[in-house]
């Protein structure tokens, strides 16, 4: 039996995103990474055995985040300690559930574009990104282009992503309202979700008072039909999965 041991990745490291994407389309069996708490995980397990790496934390723009008026503009690189820290001012719901994220360790770390390219249904960042309407920007030596986030997510870690394509940004509309983020897990921290839920409130979009019935009694309605709506869903769903 041998016991040599497995060759050492290539090993990139772009300064700037053209240089990363030049080198993604020189090297298509690159394997992005910023974080690395996929990765790694999976390289430590030998599930994962990469020809090749492509750094991404030295290209600087991926790093920072920009206030765009109406919506901040996250680079994809920006860790989930820094958007705790931060971005819950502006974007509650996202900032709570970067909160749930690993341990300390692991938010200093992992990135919400990281999160994004995994595409896994357990990512922490997906449902506030949903809620809210945000858009992903993505890049490859071809162009760029902007995807809305309901038409990212393709299945169970699969999305929109194309070969040779980085997700370089993602463009979330500021708080209009109250924001949340829950999620159920084996316990109560550093767990991979079981499932999540984030809810994004408008209230701009109040309900009105006429013949028909009053703002409160409608607001009251809206909460019993979506409570009644989630359950019938869920059991739907339920009775449709393979046992």
């Amino acid at each position: 039996m041998s016991t040599a041991a497995p060759a050492r990745p290539a090993f990139h490291r772009p300064a700037a995103v053209d240089e990363a994407v030049r080198l993604l389309a020189e090297h298509p069996e690159a394997v992005p990474v910023a974080g690395g708490t996929d990765l790694m995980v999976a390289v430590n397990y030998r599930l994962a055995r990469p020809e090749a790496m492509l750094d991404l934390t030295g290209v600087a723009e991926l790093r920072e985040w920009a206030d765009e008026g109406d919506a901040v503009r996250i680079g994809s690189g920006v860790p989930y300690a820094r958007i705790t820290a931060e971005l819950a001012a502006v974007l509650p719901g996202l900032a709570a559930a970067a909160r749930t994220v690993g341990s300390p360790q692991i938010r200093n770390r992992g990135t919400l574009g990281g999160n994004l390219a995994t595409a896994s249904p357990a990512g922490d960042g997906h449902p506030p990104l949903l809620a809210t309407g945000a858009t992903v920007e993505i890049a490859s030596a071809a162009g760029a282009r902007r995807v809305p986030i309901g038409e990212f997510f393709l299945g169970p870690k699969r999305s929109a992503l194309r070969p040779g394509e980085l997700v370089t940004a993602v463009t979330v509309p500021k708080a209009a309202g109250p924001q949340q983020f829950l999620k159920v897990g084996t316990r109560n921290a550093m767990v991979i979700a079981v499932c999540s839920f984030a809810l994004a409130l408008d209230p701009a979009a109040r309900p009105i008072d006429d013949v028909r019935g009053t703002a409160d009694y409608r607001r009251h309605a809206l909460a019993v039909c979506a409570a009644r709506a989630l359950r019938r869903v869920w059991a739907a769903a339920h009775e449709r999965s393979p046992r």
